[in-house]
């Protein structure tokens, strides 16, 4: 059997079907994790997107049911090299290609994935689309059916993949905190982490404004990753600026970063041909301090990398920068309490570098909460910790980002039971 690959360009490779056969349409991007498959499958973030995997192997532990971060597959399509003949691994209970059948996702497998990638990384990130089965025809009739399908420039897709309804992801152990998460696009791992650390997440859709945020009272609002442009998102925007107002402790990853950009009021713009895996060099630009972190993102935030920066909020400064390419990783308030990266601590698979961030987030937390109970004549307590993790006094400055991104009607998320074994 034949499936064939064409890009917006004209290039096009030819290979065998790998999963569902039919069409797709979608952004051709690729993913440099070596590791990680089943979740960069079911990340909300790479929704309307085709994914290329620079590994060679893939399916090699096959799929389970433990390491999905949400109940379905969002990748529009899948691009492999070889794929694995056998799933060898305890917790799998079906091989990668039953996985992509059931879900309907139809996906190639070539053995030009090194020249698909340098390809994408001379001409940027472009549409595609997967031809197997009854969608074959002329290459030049299947040429411009890709060139019909949507950009990514401009799309607007967070209530797309956004809960319905809110639901609630209970703390691990005894409450410390009440999280109101903001769901572009959230990843089961996320709440997750937050949860470990004592927070009651509230998760919210997309469409949630200041009000019905600051309405649950939370100690802490938190925005996720998600798919499409920022440019179009106006709404979360909009909400975020009532949040930071409001005086909230602020935490954004990914998209959120994005949403936290604009609120500031800075621009973003498309990258060439994005980030995307578990390996890229981020540098905190206070402490020189360098992890390695995973990415998914395509836009990026327009930012003075020297320097402070006015905003209506006060200055603001990029506390983060990739060594790559000098792409902003991170951005913070220098006197409310609010920051933002642009890669993922809650990283599973992946490294753990970052995973303190959402200590930070705790901290800040505790910190208002002193601010509070202090003006009220209370005592503030401080230096307590939940779950496994400790978490600083309100005394302390975090020593990261800041100083002086039921599941009822949902299908973007499910819950999550891993712990740190788990893009």
């Amino acid at each position: 059997m034949t499936a064939v690959l064409v890009l917006e360009d004209g290039r096009v490779f030819h290979g065998i079907p790998y999963g569902a056969e039919g069409e797709t349409f979608g952004e051709m991007v690729f993913n440099t994790g070596m590791t990680g498959y089943q979740e960069t499958l079911t990340d909300p973030s790479y929704h309307r997107q085709i994914v290329a995997m620079t590994a060679p192997h893939i399916g090699n532990t096959g799929v389970n049911d433990e390491d999905p971060e949400s109940s379905r597959v969002w990748v529009a399509g899948y691009v492999v090299r070889e794929p694995a003949r056998v799933s060898s691994n305890w917790r799998a209970n079906r091989s990668l290609d039953d996985y992509l059948k059931e879900q309907g996702v139809v996906g190639i497998a070539i053995a030009g994935t090194r020249a698909l990638t340098r390809h994408l990384r001379e001409r940027g990130a472009m549409r595609a689309g997967v031809f197997s089965g009854e969608a074959l025809a002329p290459v030049e009739e299947l040429l411009e059916r890709v060139r019909r399908s949507p950009r990514m420039e401009g799309a607007d897709l967070a209530e797309q993949v956004s809960a319905a309804e809110p639901y609630v992801i209970p703390a691990i152990g005894g409450k410390r905190f009440t999280v109101a998460a903001v769901d572009l696009g959230i990843k089961a791992m996320t709440p997750h982490r937050m949860a470990e650390r004592g927070c009651e997440v509230h998760v919210l859709p997309a469409f949630s404004t200041a009000e019905d945020i600051l309405a649950l009272n939370p100690d802490g609002v938190f925005f996720s990753n998600g798919p499409g442009d920022p440019a179009t998102a106006d709404g979360p925007v909009e909400a975020l600026r009532g949040i930071l107002a409001a005086g909230k402790p602020f935490f954004g990853i990914c998209f959120g970063n994005q949403i936290f950009g604009r609120a500031l009021g800075l621009g973003t713009y498309k990258l060439r041909y994005g980030h995307r895996g578990v390996n890229q060099p981020v540098q905190d630009r206070r402490t020189g301090k360098v992890e390695i972190s995973a990415h998914n993102h395509g836009f990026a935030v327009q930012a003075p990398l020297e320097g402070r920066f006015d905003t209506p909020y006060g200055p603001a400064e990029v506390s983060h920068v990739n060594l790559n390419d000098d792409c902003v990783e991170g951005l913070r308030l220098v006197d409310l309490p609010a920051f933002s990266v642009q890669y993922h601590p809650e990283a599973a698979a992946g490294p753990h570098d970052s995973a303190g961030l959402f200590d930070d987030f705790c901290a800040l937390m505790e910190s208002a909460r002193g601010r509070v109970s202090a003006v009220a004549g209370e005592t503030p307590l401080a230096g307590r910790a939940s779950g496994t993790t400790a978490v600083r006094g309100a005394n302390e400055e975090p020593s990261v980002t800041m100083g002086a991104e039921s599941a009822k009607g949902r299908e973007s998320v499910g819950t999550s039971t891993r712990g740190n074994d788990g893009a």
